[in-house]
């Protein structure tokens, strides 16, 4: 900062990465580090290279991936696709074709390495301390989890991003959310988030980074950390950070694109320093207790409409808004959630997809069965994750309790690549999202953890997972 003032974490990355300062008239030029791109925002911006008879600027800095318009379903040739519709189909045929024009390295369906593109960019070790990360994808956020500053671009960015490998950006305030304490059984990463929205509220974060911090925080995995960083989005931030430790470097290491050797001891010794300086001076900050966290379900029509899951539908404040919400999913204020009852399960998304979330479902569904009347998808986040989860058997222990076991993508989370919750039914969901008609027309999403999703599995009903542990 070069006035030795503490700094905070992002103070820290955000200064390392910029090109020209911002001014009144104009926004910052950040250096971007790592661009990941999928099927869907990137067409436009391919067009206007070719347009323009521009080239990528770098595409040994540029991943792409399939997601959000694959079928979860195999595919074996551009026929299978028509599960997902024309439009999806379109999409990952000019993916393909884009990659290829202009030399960027793309995980397609015979790719080991495919995924969601907020799962494979930690697995592959793409994902690291101190970088910039963008993605024309709103939960790019994720990867701050690592200690990166990660943001979620529109199309024009991307095109911008793909010709300069720049960014033009304000700067953020910043926002210190602290959680305390420690998790109690049955209380993971995704309720401490929800909770978290809950409390601040869904535009609690906006113009603001947030940084995670607390006892809390720095007891979870990898896993827990990215799952919470995710939703930073859903909180109005710009981005979500954790400042990276021996969680982090232990999980990177060993990994295809971490640094190695030299390198790796290197890179050790330069990212122990990415953390925020004693006395640093945050815009805002908040504390959440961990201690007394329960699990947590939304109810409404936003993820800030959340309570725990054994309380009552709350009586809001009786604005059109509450009630229109109350009104799609069905619902009444003063009813127990408990009574719900569910009719589709859903465990994925980039929320809530690694091997560590489907080991806690497998966990609870190991010896039991689904309700009847309940259809339940388990979507693994990446290929890679598939293998290592079929490697230890859960794959057949969900077979075996009823649901149904997919090829990884971004599935159910967003009903635009043939798996969609039918009209009026109600989902279960480990995703982010619980708009309007997010997992299909009239759709009623109810998000919670793995945990919680499958204990609701079982019970046909939204169900406290406390009582299957």
């Amino acid at each position: 900062m070069g006035t030795g003032s503490p700094t905070t974490l992002f103070e820290k990355v955000w200064s390392d990465h910029v090109v020209a300062a911002e001014t009144p008239d104009t926004p910052a030029i950040l250096y971007v580090d790592l661009h990941l791109i999928h099927e869907v925002t990137t067409p436009q911006a391919f067009t206007v290279l070719r347009e323009r008879g521009s080239r990528v600027r770098r595409p040994d800095l540029t991943l792409g991936t399939l997601d959000h318009s694959t079928p979860t379903t195999p595919v074996a040739s551009f026929r299978d696709l028509a599960v997902a519709g024309d439009s999806a189909a379109r999409q990952v045929q000019k993916m393909q074709e884009n990659c290829h024009e202009f030399g960027i390295e793309l995980f397609g369906f015979g790719s080991e390495h495919r995924g969601i593109v907020h799962v494979i960019g930690p697995e592959l070790g793409a994902t690291q301390p101190g970088k910039t990360i963008v993605c024309g994808d709103s939960h790019t956020s994720t990867h701050g989890a690592f200690g990166a500053l990660a943001f979620g671009i529109g199309t024009t960015e991307v095109g911008h991003v793909l010709a300069t490998q720049c960014l033009l950006q304000r700067r953020p305030k910043t926002l210190s959310v602290e959680i305390s304490g420690r998790l109690a059984k049955g209380v993971t990463a995704k309720d401490a988030i929800l909770a978290t929205i809950g409390q601040i509220g869904i535009g609690g974060g906006t113009g603001h980074v947030i940084e995670y911090r607390g006892a809390a925080i720095t007891a979870m995995s990898m896993d827990e950390r990215m799952t919470v960083c995710n939703m930073s989005i859903e909180a109005g931030a710009r981005a979500g950070m954790v400042a990276p430790d021996d969680t982090t470097f232990t999980y990177l290491e060993g990994r295809p694109r971490a640094p190695k050797a030299s390198a790796w001891e290197a890179s050790i010794e330069r990212w122990r320093s990415l953390k925020s300086d004693s006395g640093a001076v945050f815009d805002r900050s908040i504390t959440v207790d961990g201690n007394r966290l329960s699990p947590m379900v939304t109810f409404g029509t936003n993820p800030g409409m959340v309570v725990a899951v054994d309380a009552a539908v709350p009586d809001g404040d009786g604005g059109p808004g509450f009630r229109k919400a109350l009104d799609y999913m069905q619902l009444q204020p003063g009813q127990r959630l408990s009574d719900v009852g569910v009719d589709v399960v859903f465990i994925g998304s980039c929320t809530n997809s690694r091997l560590s979330d489907l080991q806690q479902a497998a966990n609870m569904l190991r010896g039991r069965k689904i309700a009847n009347g309940v259809t339940m998808l388990v979507v693994p986040g990446s290929q890679q994750v598939k293998k290592e989860a079929e490697a230890l058997g859960l794959d057949q222990i969900f077979r075996s309790s009823g649901a149904q076991w997919r090829e990884s993508g971004c599935s159910m989370c967003l009903g635009m690549n043939g798996d969609t919750v039918p009209r009026g039914k109600l989902s279960v969901s480990t995703s982010n999202r619980n708009f309007e008609g997010r997992q299909g027309i009239g759709a009623r999403t109810v998000l919670a953890s793995p945990l919680t999703a499958a204990a609701s599995a079982i019970a046909g009903k939204i169900a406290d997972p406390r009582r299957y542990l």
